[in-house]
Order: structure tokens, then sequence, then C-alpha cells
């Protein structure tokens, strides 16, 4: 299967190849996307934490303030909707609000609606920070995909939607 692109092979590409000299009746059209995404992956995710580290934050951290701050004034969620919004399971959540507001980046209010619930509040400084390291987040983010054109960034951004939302079915 020789390369029909303009630019030289990557390492995936020799390993397909390889492939295909080995075992031609393989299909490897999936390995070929899969591959690159879990390499490119483990890449953005050390760009992310390198980021990250001058702002003193975590991953995990910047994804709790982040998600309290996408959600617009008063900036505050229930634990269960963090928890859906990480992906975690609500003890894991539990410890993770403890830690961020040990550091005063959020802190736990009772709900005005109901006494007995808890919203979780992001704080002026907390907000001042994610504010602060979203910018260099998008930047890196934009800086990660620099060998893609506008066009071919929203093109490939369309796709792999498509993967996820598939997945989630």
């Amino acid at each position: 299967m020789p390369s029909t692109r303009n630019h030289p092979p990557d390492v995936v590409q020799t390993m397909l190849e390889q492939w295909q000299d080995e075992r031609p009746e393989l299909d490897t059209a999936g390995m070929a996307v899969v591959l690159r995404v879990l390499i490119l992956a483990q890449d953005f995710q050390q760009r992310l934490k390198d980021t990250l580290k001058s702002y003193d934050l975590q991953t995990w951290e910047f994804d709790v303030l982040s998600a309290l701050r996408r959600v617009g004034k008063p900036f505050a969620l229930t634990p269960t909707d963090l928890c859906e919004s990480a992906q975690l399971t609500s003890g894991a959540m539990t410890n993770r609000i403890d830690r961020l507001e040990q550091r005063g980046f959020v802190r736990r209010e009772a709900e005005k609606s109901d006494g007995r619930s808890v919203m979780v509040v992001l704080t002026r400084k907390g907000r001042t920070l994610v504010d602060r390291a979203i910018v260099a987040r998008v930047d890196d983010a934009s800086e990660s995909v620099t060998a893609l054109a506008s066009r071919d960034r929203r093109a490939l951004a369309e796709l792999l939607s498509q993967v996820l939302v598939e997945r989630d079915r």
C-alpha cells in the first residue's frame, strides 16, 4: 500500500505498509485512524498538562473549573451534574470538590429552591484562574493542529464528531 500523500510517511503509515506486505488481505483503514488518534491523544494530553502547569492546575481541576465556567452565571452545578460532565463517580467528585474548595476555587452552597441539595459554585478566584487558563488552552489546541488548514480542521472536527456520536448510541 504505497503512500499517496504529499508528505513523508508517518510512523503509522510505515506500520500499515508493513502489515500490507505481510497480510495484504487485512483492511487497515480503521486502524490507520485509530492508531493516529491514539498517538496524537498522548501528545495532546502531555501538551495540556504542560500548559496547565504554569497555572498550577492539574487536568482534572481544569475540567471541573471549566465545566462550572461554561454554564454561565451563576457558575454553579450540582455535584451530580459535575460527575456527568467529567464522567466520574460521586465519590471521586466529592474528593475533587473538597480539594478545589481547599484551594479557594469553589464553594458549596445550599440550593435556593431546595435547602437539602448542594450546588458547587465557582468562586471569583476560580473564575479568574480558569478564564486565564482557557486562553492558553485554546491557543495550545490551535497550535497543535497548525499542520491543517482552517477548513481541514473543521472537516476533521466534524468527522471525529460523527465517530463520537455513533459511539454514544
